[in-house]
């Protein structure tokens, strides 16, 4: 899939794919990658409130990276996931 086909996909999917193929291949690099990004996209994504709270708490970070496809957050985090499935051939696992 190349990026004007990821470019077509929603947020959710693209946070579905992201999440799925770096689990499969172990790729704990890109998913610490995204914890680190969520607070920000949070305070992109009119979430200010919840930013402070979720850089203390890790397993706030954990939930909200499994649930991070969804509404603005996950708007805000297509550029990551698009970035990520395109530097794989195999995005179809």
């Amino acid at each position: 899939m190349n990026v004007d086909q990821l470019e077509q996909l929603s947020a959710k999917e693209l946070h579905d794919r992201a999440v799925r193929y770096a689990v499969r291949h172990g790729d704990f690099g890109f998913l610490w990658d995204l914890l680190k990004v969520i607070p920000a996209a949070q305070g992109a994504s009119g979430r200010e409130e919840e930013t402070a709270n979720d850089l203390s708490r890790v397993s706030a970070l954990l939930s909200d990276a499994m649930a991070a496809g969804e509404g603005k957050l996950g708007e805000a985090l297509r550029p990551v996931y698009i970035e990520y499935l395109s530097k794989h051939n195999d995005l179809d696992d």
